[in-house]
């Protein structure tokens, strides 16, 4: 009796023999489901990944202090390039981009910390030029070196990116608070109790959605949250709807509609080492969804999975986009509900390829009030620190030398939080890189790695075996 199939335990994943059994057995991977159980498994996707999609454009339009409507482009634009990532790592083009998994790419928040950084140095006209421009080379690192990726992982263990997810959502914390205490720094009301009631009214709602929701309202907590702290504010005037009046229903991005992209090698620097990050996220990813299907995942689907992030973070920002990358939730999402079809999850991105090019829906999270915004960033950042430390918890810390290299890499990367003008009198270089704490931090844990763990240990280990043979 036929059984069917574990996964190509035999070679990679590569020709389409590879997607079946002798048998014919359809693996779960390549399943085509029926839209009653298709529909409701991408819409557990969409929800799982919808606020971190848009919460990198959100960050960056308030910083960057783009009016109304160009926050709702931002949105839409960064919607559009989700869904055609998604679509392309989803369904692939053989042998060249997508590793044909049930596997989500989105504008990454690992981003959004050095974009701010290089958007303090550079003048208000100069802030997304600069940003995209980085972006763009970030883009060509990750295609230069994906094929070879593989040999530096080695440099990513663990350890090292668990500082630098941990540090992504401490360094990004006070965003959230920004938001909470009503977002303008310079109104005379921020900090006003009223903002601060809605933020802890939000926050209160996605715990006790979180607490006593069941199954795939549970999983919408922080959606929810949004939702009905949005209609609380109303009574209040606390919500504006305007941008819906004005944006249009639905319209492409223009190319290049935030400038033309300006090359400044600081601001390159920075985002590459957070490229070098994101290429590690994606892999882990790529390796834990390729276990969770059963499906073996070579180093040839790795790196048409990278080359796929490459493409969407080159060619984002001629649109609008930002750095792109696996989404961890949703590869807990395919673990949740057991369904590992690829096409439920390019559903979902062309879900999003359909949202972003309806910018009136982009135009809904704008109207969505600051404080509302507050006490659900809370828990979404908060939650992106806990990943970090479940990841540092798996890294050896009963090692003295393990303990130092993530207690100095946090120190260096909280230096920027804790005295914003540290770095003040350091070249503008300097502060691109150094100002940015997941950046700061990215480089003082490999360069520790590589002094605690690379360099010199082969002629130690060479000298302990030959102690130990005698």
């Amino acid at each position: 009796m036929a059984t069917p199939a574990k996964g190509p335990a035999e070679g990679p994943c590569s020709t389409p023999s590879e997607n079946t059994t002798s048998h014919n057995v359809v693996h779960p991977v390549d399943e085509k489901l029926h839209p009653s159980r298709l529909v409701p498994a991408a819409l557990q996707h969409i929800a799982a990944m919808y606020a971190g999609v848009v919460t990198p454009p959100l960050i960056i339009g308030q910083a960057v202090r783009l009016d109304t409507a160009g926050q709702t482009r931002l949105i839409a634009a960064s919607l559009l390039i989700a869904g055609v990532a998604t679509l392309l790592q989803t369904l692939g083009v053989k042998g060249l981009v997508g590793n044909r998994l049930p596997f989500v790419n989105a504008a990454s928040s690992a981003g959004i910390a050095p974009m701010l950084a290089i958007a303090e140095t550079n003048a208000r006209g100069d802030q997304l030029p600069a940003i995209y421009g980085a972006v763009m080379v970030a883009g060509v690192f990750c295609l230069a070196i994906g094929p070879f990726f593989g040999r530096l992982l080695r440099f990513f263990p663990p350890l090292v990116t668990g500082v630098v997810i941990t540090l992504i959502g401490v360094t990004l914390m006070p965003v959230p608070v920004a938001w909470a205490q009503g977002g303008d720094k310079t109104a005379a009301d921020f900090g006003d109790m009223k903002y601060l009631g809605l933020a802890a009214f939000t926050l209160v709602v996605i715990l006790v959605i979180q607490r006593f929701g069941r199954g795939f309202v549970k999983q919408v907590a922080l959606l929810l949250g949004l939702l009905i702290g949005t209609l609380a504010a109303i009574p209040f005037g606390m919500a504006d709807f305007g941008a819906l009046r004005s944006a249009p229903v639905a319209a492409l991005p223009t190319p290049f509609a935030f400038g033309t992209p300006e090359f400044q090698p600081a601001a390159i620097l920075s985002l590459c080492l957070v490229m070098l990050v994101l290429m590690t996220e994606s892999s882990a990813g790529m390796l834990a969804i390729g276990e969770i299907c059963d499906r073996e995942t070579s180093g040839r689907t790795i790196t048409r999975g990278l080359r796929t992030d490459g493409l969407a973070t080159l060619l984002g920002p001629v649109f609008g986009g930002f750095p792109t990358s696996a989404f961890a939730q949703n590869v807990g999402v395919v673990s949740l509900t057991k369904v590992r079809s690829r096409y439920v999850v390019a559903a979902a991105g062309g879900a999003l390829l359909v949202l972003g090019a309806f910018p009136v829906l982009g135009a809904v999270v704008s109207t969505v009030p600051m404080p509302v915004l507050g006490g659900a960033g809370i828990v979404l950042f908060g939650s992106i620190a806990v990943s970090g430390i479940r990841t540092l918890s798996e890294a050896g810390l009963d090692d003295s030398s393990n303990i130092i290299l993530v207690a100095v890499s946090l120190g260096a990367g909280i230096v920027p939080l804790a005295a914003p003008t540290f770095y003040a009198e350091f070249p503008a270089w300097a502060q691109t890189v150094l100002g940015s704490g997941i950046s700061a931090g990215a480089l003082v844990a490999v360069s520790l790695n590589l002094f605690f763990h690379h360099l010199g240990t082969r002629g130690r280990a060479t000298a302990a075996a030959a102690l130990k043979s005698s």
